[in-house]
């Protein structure tokens, strides 16, 4: 079951035992990850060729700053992303298997290390106890490099699926057969999952919304801009049917492209479907069957687990009949061959190297660049390790994590929190009800660090290690049985949405919960060993950063219960509206490559939270100073060391075509425009780096952007 992610690479959050969006799909933001936010969005399994090697953290000059990947050619309120990053920037250099390359995938890579030791150490060894997780993750990472039976099976384990699709000649049976999809390979025009409630964060509750694109988003369609990337995938189409002997696949690949074409036009923009507000919907099977006609509902439903339903919460309510419609006009024969596409490309990766480097070539060269496929064994070790997530980080933390980490880690949430609370009282722009409001919020947040207080159960989950398509479809009805075994159960507050070994962080509106994995409290982001100012910039202006989820455009739509309500006097809300839109405009200018601009709104929620990170982070490190002046290091004064920290963390080069899908479909920034965004709008940046004007990203005082 795929889902977009609103948000890694975060917002980014993701739903329980979910792998980060980027899977090349526009999916319905369903299940837990509808509120959730990460810090960055990146696809999950991202193993590089060859930047970090071994399983050591790396180490950023003698105080946690490189100076010597500066760029002091360059004017700080010229670029400051260069101006701090620019030696390093130039020298990166990005593997051959990757569509980007910096700070945050050299942490990636680094767990990637860390875990090929692990699961290749457990692989090894032949006195595992049978049924364990150890041993299911040996069998998973076994099953995935087992080329020789994948390559005598060839398409042989998509036969039964094929012959169901053949056989659905109905659209009754075809919706039917979309509902079946849950957990197992396939798709649908609508996409399905479990949420926490959002004005009801104790319960969960069944969610739907737009679906039924197998690119990345309806702009793919749409855009003249993209036109040579919808000939390519009318060629991936053909040629995934031809592999699976569909007739006239050439016909048919024509078919499935016109019918996304209409589908895409019936799709809420990305900017439309982040509107917490529009997207809660309720409704009843029944009240939706009636609003969108054309469909069968009941059967869908019904064939997912979900007929006994009582309501439901659909996200782009106005979609959904123009979807219908659609799914009603099309022939049969053209939804079959829809379904035989997109459950082969589904399958892909646990099948033969010809439909295995055919899904490559198209969702990762073609789509963003990447010149040339991980290897087997990294998508092996992937592959496990997403198998039993949990597991794996169970023992990745027992390795890897010390105590101590985790101990630091709450002195700088604890110091955040006391900073955005001093700057609450103090703003001009709110007035006493709503500032009450948002301190009782702010003082409600759970904050989670390093790893879950109770691990996963994995012993229903069976692995073989002979089998690896039979293996990744009995993980995804793990997954789903597991969803719709909490339907009636109260929300489980310690549950984790990302794994221990993940390189990001998050916050869920839902739980007003702030969550830190073990794996991004490394350097650049955390350094036990580096000056404070430097930890301020890098991981405490990560904090702040999820913390200022809580309190952006989106987020703040909760209270500190995590319920979806308006707790902002109509006066406070209007000024928070006029600031933000305010931003936006700024962030509208930002034009990464010619004629992709940065989408101020689609980037909102991000940008006040990376605006928050920056400004409480700084806040946060003067009160760690108790009154004392901060020292001067190498001739860096504290403000400039905590900026440097900041910019450090976000040293990442892209590939051209990897950009444009970013610019396109995520709601982060490109890395340069994270940096160079925030600290604009902050006085101490000018003062510290002594930026004047006429240079390129100077703001008159009465011009930059304060919210949090």
């Amino acid at each position: 079951m795929k889902k977009l992610l609103a948000g890694v690479a975060a917002v980014a959050l993701l739903a329980p035992g979910v792998a980060l969006a980027g899977d090349g799909h526009d999916h319905a933001c369903i299940d837990d990850a509808c509120t959730v936010f990460e810090l960055f969005q990146t696809p999950a399994a991202a193993g590089g060729a060859s930047g970090w090697q071994g399983t050591e953290a790396p180490k950023y000059g003698t105080w946690g700053f490189d100076l010597t990947g500066r760029d002091t050619s360059v004017k700080p309120g010229d670029s400051f992303f260069r101006y701090a990053n620019g030696a390093a920037f130039d020298k990166l250099t990005i593997p051959s298997d990757r569509t980007s390359y910096g700070s945050f995938a050299l942490l990636r890579e680094l767990s990637d290390n860390r875990m090929k030791e692990l699961v290749q150490g457990l692989a090894g060894r032949t006195d595992l106890t049978p049924g364990s997780d150890e041993q299911k993750i040996a069998d998973a990472y076994r099953s995935y490099m087992d080329e020789a039976r994948i390559e005598a099976l060839d398409a042989q384990p998509l036969q039964p699926f094929l012959a169901a699709i053949r056989a659905a000649d109905t659209h009754e049976k075809i919706a039917a057969y979309m509902g079946q999809t849950q957990g197992r390979v396939g798709s649908s025009f609508f996409g399905t999952g479990i949420t926490i409630d959002q004005k009801s964060p104790n319960r969960y509750v069944v969610a739907t919304g737009q679906s039924g694109l197998g690119m990345p988003n309806r702009d793919y369609y749409l855009d003249a801009r993209f036109a040579d990337k919808k000939e390519k995938y009318q060629a991936y189409i053909e040629r995934m049917l031809t592999n699976i002997g569909w007739n006239d696949p050439a016909g048919s690949a024509a078919a499935i492209v016109a019918l996304e074409d209409q589908v895409a036009q019936a799709h809420w923009t990305p900017v439309e479907s982040r509107d917490r507000d529009k997207t809660y919907n309720e409704y009843s099977i029944q009240t939706l069957a009636a609003d969108a006609p054309g469909f069968d509902w009941n059967g869908y439903f019904s064939a997912a687990g979900l007929g006994s339903i009582d309501r439901l919460i659909v996200r782009q309510n106005t979609a959904m009949p123009k979807i219908a419609a659609v799914f009603a006009q099309t022939p049969v024969a053209t939804l079959q061959a829809w379904q035989a596409f997109h459950t082969t490309d589904d399958a892909a990766s646990a099948l033969s190297k010809r439909f295995s480097d055919a899904q490559w070539e198209f969702r990762s060269r073609d789509l963003s660049g990447q010149p040339e496929q991980r290897s087997r064994e990294k998508r092996a070790i992937s592959f496990a390790e997403g198998a039993l997530g949990e597991a794996a980080g169970r023992l990745y933390v027992a390795e890897y994590f010390p105590a101590e980490s985790k101990a630091k880690m709450e002195e700088l949430v604890a110091n955040l929190r006391t900073a955005l609370s001093h700057r609450i009282d103090n703003l001009t722009w709110m007035g006493p009800e709503t500032q009450a409001a948002a301190q009782e919020k702010l003082r409600k947040f759970t904050v989670k660090i390093g790893y879950p207080n109770k691990w996963r159960d994995y012993s229903g989950l069976e692995i073989k290690a002979d089998d690896l398509f039979g293996n990744s479809q009995r993980m995804g009805q793990f997954q789903w049985n597991y969803r719709l075994s909490r339907l009636d159960q109260p929300v489980d507050k310690d549950e984790w949405g990302m794994t221990p070994q993940t390189v990001n962080a998050y916050y869920n509106s839902a739980n007003n919960e702030i969550v830190f994995p073990a794996a991004i409290l490394q350097p650049p982001f955390f350094d036990p060993d580096a000056d404070p100012a430097v930890n301020y910039g890098g991981i405490g202006g990560v904090i702040g950063h999820e913390i200022g989820h809580g309190f952006d455009d989106q987020g703040s739509k909760s209270d500190g219960d995590g319920v979806l309500r308006n707790w902002w006097t109509d006066e406070d809300k209007a000024n928070f509206k006029a600031l933000t839109t305010r931003l936006g405009a700024q962030y509208d200018e930002f034009e990464p490559l010619p004629g992709f601009h940065v989408n101020g709104g689609l980037t909102m929620g991000e940008n006040i939270g990376d605006a928050a990170g920056t400004a409480v982070g700084l806040e946060a490190y003067h009160l760690s100073l108790n009154g004392q002046p901060a020292p001067v290091i190498d001739g860096v004064t504290g403000d400039q060391r905590f900026f440097y920290g900041w910019a450090q963390v976000w040293q990442s080069k892209y590939r051209e075509d990897a950009l444009k899908n970013q610019i396109a479909t995520d709601p982060h920034c490109p890395a340069e425009f994270r940096v160079i965004g925030p600290v604009r709008n902050i006085d101490a940046w000018y003062e510290a780096f002594g930026v004047k004007p006429g240079d390129k990203y100077y703001l008159a005082p009465e011009d930059r952007v304060r919210i949090w």
